[in-house]
């Protein structure tokens, strides 16, 4: 049978029948992020959930990649970011709940701000053990491609360690295991909390 090309909504008409959530889970490496990413979208309220992984695009890089924590690679990183965000948004205005795991820290929310601003429900949670927990979890990781160096882990992390006004957005994880930071991110959701305006 051929594939079937169907009308495609206008993006208002989309915004207002299919959107689902977005839902950043962000901090240092160690925090939690993947495990806890995969486990919420497996569970999702909603019929469909994504669990996208921001490394994965920088995976994507062929040709001129640079180590992200570096200060040269800010133009990396900003396009790397608007093409993670510009896919987060056709799926959730398709209808699937997005949960995006990667190190995005406020200085990374302007693209977040923009679907703000069209329209789209988007929630921010920090994960945040304390530095020595962090760095314990990322060293102990057997992950293809994770990051165990600990200098640049205690980098990242203090990166996170003073975030201004964004600090309510803070979980600490430190005392938490996967299923029990689950538990508490699944209450926030439920209570239509950790919104960003």
């Amino acid at each position: 049978m051929p594939f079937c090309l169907q009308h495609k909504s206008s993006e208002s008409e989309l915004n207002v029948m299919n959107t689902s959530r977005i839902v950043i889970i962000s901090g240092s490496p160690g925090s939690g992020k993947s495990s806890v990413s995969k486990i919420l979208a497996e569970n999702s309220v909603y019929d469909q959930a994504v669990h996208m992984h921001t490394d994965d695009f920088y995976n994507y890089i062929r040709k001129g990649y640079i180590s992200p924590w570096l200060e040269e690679a800010s133009n990396q990183n900003t396009v790397i970011i608007e093409a993670f965000a510009a896919s987060v948004k056709e799926l959730a205005t398709g209808g699937y709940e997005v949960f995006v795991d990667g190190v995005i820290g406020p200085w990374f929310l302007d693209p977040w701000l923009k679907l703000v601003h069209d329209g789209l429900d988007v929630r921010y949670i920090i994960l945040r053990p304390d530095e020595q927990t962090a760095i314990l979890r990322a060293t102990n990781r057997n992950e293809v491609g994770a990051l165990t160096d600990v200098d640049a882990v205690k980098h990242m992390w203090q990166f996170f360690s003073k975030l201004g006004k964004y600090e309510p957005y803070v979980v600490d994880t430190t005392n938490l295991n996967i299923e029990e930071t689950t538990e508490v991110i699944q209450k926030m959701l439920s209570e239509n909390s950790m919104r960003i305006t």
